[in-house]
């Protein structure tokens, strides 16, 4: 039976690769940083999402080395059986604290938390609408639930308040968008749809994985940004980013919201505790949020300088003030062929294409972080520059 799918199988790979959009995996020998070891050599790294460079930090690492003989390697168990730990609980208070919530509940990602929300909270009485370009998590997270489902235009007032109208007779409505569009770095306006949301009385809920650390207040996250953490009812976000870049995702929410999901929410419920190893680490993470105004200022600063400069050199960047910043080229083989010229240049970046991004609107999605020096950005500006005279030659 195999042998003939095994060849359909091959077909649609070769497929893939004829179509330029085959997506290699990179393997690095050192850990994450601003620069990293490859195959052919050290490279500069502007593709990671550790925007505060928290990923090898010392006092990160030395609180998961401290952890593994505290806490041991993995629980072995979900959470309602023998898999919650002290550490677990520490955690989800801390988050709930740092994100203005009243209570939090861990994952093992923050993929499997959105796919634990929908299903839990919204059934065939109910309906949900949500942005465009939410991410893939979102769109298969209501895609298990029974709720209607609505799309709006990304960040479109207008087509989203002709959504809430089209739902009007549902039960409960639950408006969803990314804090941050991870392939645009462009912000939902929070105010606009928590004004829309009290209008139409619906719930909203902010996906936050590429904002918390660094955006807003302290760091608290684009509700905190535009002054409405009170109004947001759920916040879900990843430990993979910006909070130190292991894994581990969570869902901050209103006591009641957070109480179902510890009672009905299948990712949670059969999936084995986040480690403590991680949960530990991202408590020293949040201690060092505390104090981490220089490395927000200085992403920012790294942000502003390579927009800047791009600009200068009149490559087409998205705009804004996030620190994805996407270069725009167009063609899927063309912007997988400027990343493998950038590698040759000492620096690793990705291309990104169909199905990621839309078809024809093919990129190269830098990403600063705090840990990046000025020379890094200068050289990688030059090596930009260098490897698009190269595909011209």
């Amino acid at each position: 039976m195999y042998a003939n799918v095994r060849d359909d199988i091959q077909k649609t790979l070769d497929e893939i690769k004829e179509a330029g959009l085959f997506k290699p995996e990179r393997v690095i020998s050192t850990p994450q940083s601003a620069s990293v070891s490859v195959p052919s050599g050290d490279v500069l790294n502007f593709c990671a999402n550790n925007y505060l460079g928290l990923a090898d930090h010392p006092e990160v690492v030395a609180a998961a080395k401290d952890a593994l003989d505290r806490w041991g390697y993995g629980m072995a168990s979900v959470r309602f059986i023998c898999g919650t730990q002290d550490v677990h609980k520490e955690l989800e208070g801390r988050l709930s604290a740092f994100l203005g919530q009243e209570d939090t509940i861990l994952y093992s990602s923050c993929f499997d938390a959105n796919g634990g929300v929908f299903e839990t909270l919204l059934d065939a009485e109910d309906a949900v609408i949500s942005d465009a370009l939410n991410h893939a998590s979102i769109i298969d997270g209501i895609r298990l639930s029974k709720a209607a489902r609505f799309r709006y235009a990304n960040r479109d007032m207008a087509d989203l308040e002709a959504k809430l109208k089209e739902a009007s007779g549902a039960r409960r409505r639950l408006i969803v968008t990314d804090g941050v569009f991870s392939m645009d770095g462009y912000i939902a306006p929070l105010q606009e749809i928590c004004d829309l949301a009290d209008r139409y009385d619906a719930m909203v809920m902010v996906d936050d994985s590429h904002a918390v650390g660094f955006t807003g207040p302290g760091g608290a996250g684009t509700p905190a940004l535009h002054g409405v953490s009170d109004r947001v009812d759920i916040v879900t976000g990843t430990l993979g980013k910006a909070l130190g870049g292991a894994s581990g995702g969570y869902v901050a929410a209103r006591a009641e919201i957070v109480a179902l999901l510890r009672q009905r929410s299948r990712p949670y419920l059969f999936s084995n505790s986040l480690a403590p190893v991680i949960a530990a680490a991202s408590l020293k993470v949040l201690d060092l949020l505390e104090s981490a105004g220089d490395l927000r200022e200085k992403l920012a600063a790294n942000t502003t300088l390579f927009r800047t400069r791009m600009g200068e050199e009149c490559f087409e960047i998205l705009p804004g003030e996030h620190p994805i910043a996407p270069v725009m080229i167009g063609d899927a083989a063309e912007a997988a062929r400027m990343a493998e010229l950038l590698l040759e240049r000492g620096v690793y970046v990705i291309g990104f294409s169909y199905p990621v991004v839309p078809m024809g609107a093919a990129r190269i999605r830098v990403q600063l972080s705090a840990a990046h020096s000025t020379e890094d950005i200068e050289k990688t500006v030059a090596a930009f520059v260098d490897a698009r005279s190269a595909m011209k030659a």
